[in-house]
C-alpha cells in the first residue's frame, strides 16, 4: 500500500470513529434525558454504572480503585446511609472497597445489562431458555451474568426438564447446577457400563421341583409363578435374592396337587396370579404375604392385566372379560362386565384414563375397546385376518395382523387412536408374523417390533415407515424393548441381543437354553427370563442338579451401576451364606468355600 493509499486508509478510519463516539454520546444524552424523568431509576442507574466502573478499576489496577469523581462520592455515602442501618454506616470506612462492592451490588434491585437496567426477575425470565451449554458460556461474560447464569432457579428447572431428581423439591439441595454435574456423569458412567458389558449378573434362586410358568417385573421388582402353584417375589434394588412366598387359599392341601401358575402381574403395590383352575389371587405388597382379594371363574383363565398406575385388574375366561378394583373403602368388587364372541388372546389395559378403567382385547380377527361405563365396542375387524401381538400406551394401540386368504397384503402392525377410534398408521409389510411390539415404552413417535422373520424393526409413527430393520436372532423375536439409543431383544433360542440402534450395532449378548419370554430393563438393570415351553420336569431326582437346571427355565438380573465385569462375576452358589442348608454339586473343583462376596 502506498503513502496515499494509507493516508485515506487513516482518514476514513477517523471519520468511522468519529460517527461512532458521536452516536455513543447521543444515547448517553437521551439516557441521561430518560433518567431525568425517573430521578429515583437514575440515581440507580449512576450507581450501577459507578460501581461498574469502581470493579473495572479494582481489576485493572490491581485493587487500587480508580480516582473518585468529583461530586459522587458525597452523593453515594448519602445514598448508602439513607438505606444502611446505623451500626453498618459506623463500620463502612473501614470496610475493604471490594467488599463494599459485593454488598452494595447484592442490594441492587436492578442488574447492568450493557448500558441497558434490567430487574433480576426479568433477567432470570429471558435466561430460562437457554440450555447448560449456553449458560456456561454467559457466566463467562462478567461477574453479573455469571451471577444471573448460576442462579439455583434455572438449573433446578434443567434438572427437571431432562429427567433427573424430578420428584425433589428446589429447597432439598444447595448447588443444583453440581447436582446436574454428577447426574450426567452417572448417565455417562451407565451408558459406557452398558456398551462395555460391565457390572454384575445375577441368577435368582429357582423353586425345587419346579418349572418357570410366568415372569413380569416392575421397577426392579420380579414375580414369577412355578408348575407348583407357587408364587415368588424378589427386589432386586436391594440384592436380596432370597425371595419370600405368596402365599394362596387354595383348598388343596396336597403339596403336589397344586394347580399350575398360568400368568402373574405386579405393579408398585399389588401382585396378581392366575392358575390353571380359573382362581385369581391379588395380594397388596405392603401388607403381607397373604392374598388381600380371590376371585374365581368358571373356566380356565386366558389373559390377565394389571394397570401400572392404579389397583384395576382384567381378566378373560371363556367368553367373558371382567374389570376388577376396589371400592373407596377398599373391597374389591366387579366393576364392569364385558362378553365377547370369540376367546380373548391378549389383554391390556389402558394407563391414565380417569376414573373409569379402559382395556383392549383382541380376540381372533376382532380387536375391543372396553370401557367400564359403556359396552365392549370393536375397534377394528376384518375376516380372516388375527391379531398377534398388542401393545398400548395412554392414546394409542397397536396390534399385529396376520394376514391371510386370497388377497394377501404382507403381515402388518395396526396403530389406532384411542380418542378418534380410527386406524392412523399402517406399519411394515412382512412375511412372518408380528410376534411382539412394544409402544409404551419406547420414545415419542417411535415404536419396536418383533417378527417371526426373525428380524427386530423400528417404525417411524410420523413418516409410517421402518427407520431401521436388524437381523437379530436365529429364529423368531419373542420380546424386545427401547429407549433413547438402545434395543433390547430376546429370541425364540433364549438369545439376549443389546443393540445401539444409532449405530446399527450389536453391542453383546448373552445365551440361554429356553425361549426369552420377558425384558424389561432401566437405565442400571435388565431382568430376563427364560420360560420353557415344556411345564413338565423331566428329573425329579434333586441330587442331578444340572439335568433339573436344564428344564427348569431361567430369570436373570444384570446390574450396571455397580464397577465389576459381569460375566467374570461370582457364581450365584458362592453367593449363598455359609449357614445355607441345601446345597447342588456343579460337579466343579471349587478352589474356594461357599462364603458371602
Amino acid at each position: 500500500m502506498d503513502d496515499h493509499g494509507l493516508e485515506e486508509f487513516r482518514r476514513r478510519w477517523q471519520e468511522e470513529l468519529a460517527q461512532a463516539q458521536a452516536q455513543r454520546r447521543r444515547r448517553r444524552l437521551e439516557a441521561g434525558e430518560r433518567r431525568a424523568r425517573r430521578p429515583e431509576a437514575g440515581a440507580r442507574g449512576e450507581q450501577a454504572s459507578g460501581y461498574l466502573a469502581l470493579a473495572q478499576g479494582l481489576l485493572e489496577g490491581a485493587g487500587r480503585p480508580p480516582a473518585p469523581r468529583p461530586g459522587r462520592t458525597d452523593r453515594r455515602d448519602a445514598t448508602s446511609r439513607s438505606r444502611s442501618p446505623p451500626d453498618r454506616d459506623a463500620a463502612e470506612p473501614d470496610e475493604p472497597l471490594v467488599d463494599q462492592l459485593i454488598r452494595d451490588l447484592n442490594e441492587m434491585e436492578e442488574v447492568p445489562f450493557f448500558d441497558v437496567q434490567l430487574p433480576y426477575e426479568l433477567a432470570i425470565n429471558i435466561f430460562q431458555y437457554l440450555n447448560r451449554r449456553e449458560l456456561g458460556r454467559c457466566a463467562q461474560v462478567s461477574k453479573t451474568w455469571k451471577m444471573i447464569a448460576e442462579d439455583e432457579v434455572l438449573w433446578y428447572r434443567l434438572c427437571q426438564q431432562e429427567g433427573h431428581l424430578s420428584k425433589n423439591r428446589i429447597s432439598d439441595y444447595t448447588c443444583w447446577k453440581l447436582i446436574l454435574q454428577e447426574c450426567l456423569a452417572k448417565e455417562h458412567m451407565l451408558r459406557t457400563n452398558w456398551k462395555n458389558r460391565k457390572g454384575a449378573v445375577s441368577q435368582l434362586e429357582h423353586v425345587p421341583d419346579a418349572v418357570l410358568c410366568d415372569v413380569r417385573s416392575h421397577d426392579g421388582v420380579v414375580i414369577a409363578g412355578y408348575t407348583s402353584g407357587d408364587v415368588r417375589v424378589w427386589d432386586t434394588r436391594t440384592w436380596d435374592y432370597v425371595a419370600p412366598f405368596l402365599e394362596s387359599e387354595s383348598e388343596e392341601e396336597e403339596p403336589g396337587m397344586q394347580p399350575y401358575v398360568s400368568f402373574v402381574r405386579i405393579n408398585s403395590s399389588l401382585a396378581v396370579a392366575a392358575y390353571e383352575d380359573g382362581v385369581l389371587n391379588i395380594w397388596d405388597l405392603r401388607t403381607g404375604k397373604f392374598p388381600i382379594h380371590r376371585f374365581e371363574h368358571d373356566a380356565r383363565i386366558q389373559a390377565l392385566a394389571l394397570s401400572r398406575e392404579k389397583a384395576t385388574v382384567a381378566t378373560a375366561s371363556a367368553f367373558d372379560v371382567v374389570m376388577l378394583y376396589p371400592n373407596e373403602e377398599g373391597y374389591w368388587h366387579v366393576a364392569a362386565e364385558f362378553e365377547v364372541q370369540k376367546l380373548v388372546d391378549y389383554l391390556e389395559i389402558v394407563p391414565d384414563t380417569g376414573r373409569y378403567p379402559v382395556a383392549i382385547a383382541t380376540a381372533g380377527d376382532l380387536v375391543y375397546l372396553l370401557k367400564a361405563e359403556d359396552s365392549a365396542r370393536t375397534l377394528h375387524y376384518v375376516y380372516g385376518q388375527p391379531a398377534t401381538c398388542l401393545d398400548v400406551s395412554a392414546t394409542q394401540v397397536a396390534f399385529g395382523v396376520k394376514s391371510l386368504g386370497w388377497v394377501y397384503e404382507g403381515n402388518k402392525i395396526l396403530v389406532y387412536s384411542l380418542e378418534a377410534e380410527r386406524c392412523l398408521s399402517k406399519l411394515g409389510n412382512a412375511l412372518g408374523d408380528f410376534t411382539c411390539v412394544n409402544l409404551r415404552d419406547s420414545p415419542p413417535n417411535l415404536m419396536v417390533s418383533g417378527n417371526m422373520d426373525r428380524r427386530v424393526r423400528l417404525h417411524d409413527l410420523r413418516s409410517d415407515k421402518i427407520a431401521l430393520s436388524l437381523s437379530a436372532h436365529q429364529l423368531g423375536v419373542s420380546a424386545v424393548q427401547m429407549d433413547d439409543w438402545k434395543i433390547v431383544s430376546g429370541g425364540e433360542e433364549g438369545l439376549v441381543s443389546v443393540w445401539d440402534y444409532r449405530m446399527s450395532q450389536k453391542l453383546w449378548e448373552v445365551h440361554s437354553r429356553h425361549p426369552v419370554r420377558h425384558i424389561s430393563f432401566n437405565s442400571h438393570s435388565l431382568i430376563t427370563a427364560n420360560v420353557p415351553y415344556e411345564k413338565v420336569v423331566r428329573n425329579s431326582d434333586l441330587d442331578n442338579f444340572a439335568c433339573h437346571r436344564r428344564h427348569r427355565g431361567l430369570i436373570h438380573a444384570y446390574e450396571f451401576a455397580v464397577d465389576q465385569l459381569a460375566f467374570q462375576s461370582s457364581l450365584p452358589v458362592c453367593r449363598f451364606p455359609c449357614d445355607t442348608m441345601a446345597g447342588y454339586s456343579y460337579d466343579l473343583a471349587l478352589s474356594f468355600p461357599y462364603d458371602s462376596v
